[in-house]
């Protein structure tokens, strides 16, 4: 296994540790993770904050994952399939976590679900007429863009929380972050419906 498929597949084991921690009952062991409260009012629990450090951990192994891999000239199948995964339960897991703990709107995991499944089917369909269509500029900066959104929500919008309550800088970013989903869905769908509609 080469350097870029170790760090894929560490993404992988740091994706599933933070669903553990975000998800396992804490309480029926007896133990609760500390909460600290900064200016009065800004509640912050520690959970998040070590799940939002080791996501920020993640989202960087995935730039440096591609960026070796490319590099060196270590692409495989094996790299594209983990990394394809990695992405998916280190992103959507965490959506549809904060979506039920009420950190953001529920319809964020359901856009970003369904565009994920209808492009995986896209590849899949035009996969088989022999045509790969890349990631777009717009899906790669949704994936920028979002994890830049995931990780100030897991920090409760700090510092901007500390300036204004009313500054949403972490809902608004992840709100750009879901509109570029539903965008780089419809680029991906207009390069590859030419080979869709076509028998061969």
């Amino acid at each position: 296994m080469n350097l870029p498929n170790k760090i894929t597949m560490t993404r992988i084991v740091i994706s599933i540790l933070i669903l553990i921690i975000l998800l396992f009952p804490w309480y029926q062991v007896g133990f609760n993770f500390p909460e600290f409260v900064i200016k009065g009012r800004i509640i912050v629990d520690l959970k998040y904050i070590i799940c939002g450090v080791l996501f920020v951990i993640a989202s960087l192994s995935d730039f440096f994952d591609g960026y070796y891999a490319r590099k060196y000239k270590l692409v495989t199948d094996f790299g594209k399939v983990m990394d394809a995964i990695a992405d998916k339960i280190l992103v959507n897991g965490l959506l549809i976590i904060l979506a039920c703990n009420g950190f953001i709107s529920v319809i964020v995991p359901v856009i970003v679900i369904t565009r994920d499944t209808f492009t995986d089917a896209l590849k899949a369909a035009s996969s088989k007429k022999g045509k790969v269509i890349g990631a777009s500029f717009a899906g790669k900066t949704k994936t920028m863009v979002m994890m830049i959104g995931i990780t100030l929500v897991m920090f409760y919008n700090l510092p901007f929380e500390l300036i204004s309550s009313s500054i949403r800088i972490d809902e608004a970013v992840v709100l750009v972050a879901t509109l570029l989903s539903v965008i780089s869905g419809i680029q991906y769908y207009l390069n590859c419906k030419d080979y869709l509609f076509t028998e061969k």
